[in-house]
Formats: C-alpha cells, sequence, structure tokens
C-alpha cells in the first residue's frame, strides 16, 4: 500500500517538475512570496524527513516499517528536488533572513527545541535518541516522530494552498496534504499493532 502511495506521488512529481517550466502563464513569484517562502521550508522540512526514514532503515528489521520509511525518504527527497529546482527556475534564494514561517504568518512561533525549526520538526535531542534506539522501541519512536512530522508538513501545504500564487506548487502541495495523510492513517495503524499510538 505505502509503496504504491508513493509511486503516484513521484510519478506525479516528475509532472509538477516538467511543467513549472512549460510556460503554462503561471507568474514568476519574488523572493518574499508564499510560493518562496513555502519552497524553502518544505524543502528543510522534507530533508529531515529523509534523514529520520534513513535512520530506523538501519535500526530494525521489520520489513513493513522498512518498506514504508524507504518510500517516505524517496517520496520527499523527489519533492524537496523539484522546490529546489523552482527555486532555482523562479532565480530566488534557497535561504531566507526570515525566520521559517514567516510567509504563513507564524515566524514568531516558539520551537519544540534545538533542531526543530517548524511545527513537527523533531528536535536535535529526539534525532540522537532515535538513532540509539533498536527493534521495536525504533519502530514506535519513528511511527511518533514521523507522525507528528507529516502533521507538520500538511499544516504547511495547507498554507501554501491557501497562499501560493502558482498554479503547479499548489497541485503539489494537494498531493502532500493527500499523501501524508493517508500515511498518517496507515500508521496509526502500525502504532496499534505495536501496543503504542501518536504522542499528544
Amino acid at each position: 500500500m505505502a509503496g504504491t502511495a508513493a509511486a503516484v506521488l513521484v510519478a506525479a512529481g516528475a509532472l509538477t517538475y516538467a511543467a513549472a517550466g512549460d510556460g503554462s502563464g503561471d507568474t514568476v513569484p519574488d523572493a518574499g512570496s508564499a510560493d518562496a517562502g513555502f519552497a524553502r521550508d518544505m524543502a528543510v522540512h522534507h530533508q529531515q524527513a529523509v534523514e529520520m526514514a534513513y535512520i530506523v532503515r538501519d535500526r530494525t528489521d521489520d520489513e513493513d516499517v522498512r518498506r514504508l520509511a524507504y518510500d517516505i525518504a524517496q517520496t520527499q527527497a523527489n519533492q524537496r528536488g523539484m522546490l529546489m529546482g523552482w527555486l532555482d527556475l523562479w532565480e530566488l534564494p534557497k535561504v531566507s533572513a526570515d525566520a521559517p514561517m514567516t510567509w504563513m504568518g507564524m515566524g514568531d512561533a516558539p520551537s519544540a527545541g534545538e533542531g526543530s525549526l517548524m511545527p513537527g520538526m523533531a528536535t536535535n535531542a529526539e534525532m540522537k535518541k532515535l538513532g540509539t534506539l533498536n527493534g521495536e522501541q525504533a519502530e514506535v519512536f519513528f511511527l511518533q516522530l514521523m507522525t507528528a512530522h507529516h502533521k507538520g508538513g500538511i499544516h504547511m501545504a495547507e498554507g501554501c494552498l491557501d497562499k501560493c500564487a502558482v498554479g503547479v506548487e499548489k497541485r503539489l502541495a494537494r498531493t502532500m496534504v493527500n499523501g501524508q495523510q493517508a500515511e498518517i492513517d496507515l500508521m496509526a495503524d502500525m502504532l496499534r499493532e505495536r501496543g503504542a499510538k501518536p504522542r499528544p
């Protein structure tokens, strides 16, 4: 199930990237726009998800968790490449002096801790802890971290749906919302199988 979803997302992503430069009529956003802010921030958000996924693949032998982790890593790495590619196409900087989420009016949002730059992101301490766990403990902690991570990603993607102007980017944001919600539902089932639940 997760593998099929990832394949669909990757295929959709390839089409989305191609469309970004097809002269479809979308105007080029400026550096302070929601489009640029979303591209920069979601690229950072996705990078941590990729890192978490590869950590847990080395900490468990459970094939379902390893498959989910691989699918998340491949899908989000692909999407991150598209976001960074658009910034290149738009000739916009990949970093900003503004705080993360400023484009959503959340630049002053409190951090959960060092390393957690945006809602849902794990702290440095949590990433370090994930790298010390093995087996079912690693699986549960990963599923909990990734569930929170996806919820933060969905919140940001919904912000793009509301504020972004570039149609192809809004379509990618919609793909993210749908795909990550499906994975949240899957991870809830996987946590239940392990006698655990998402963190509050």
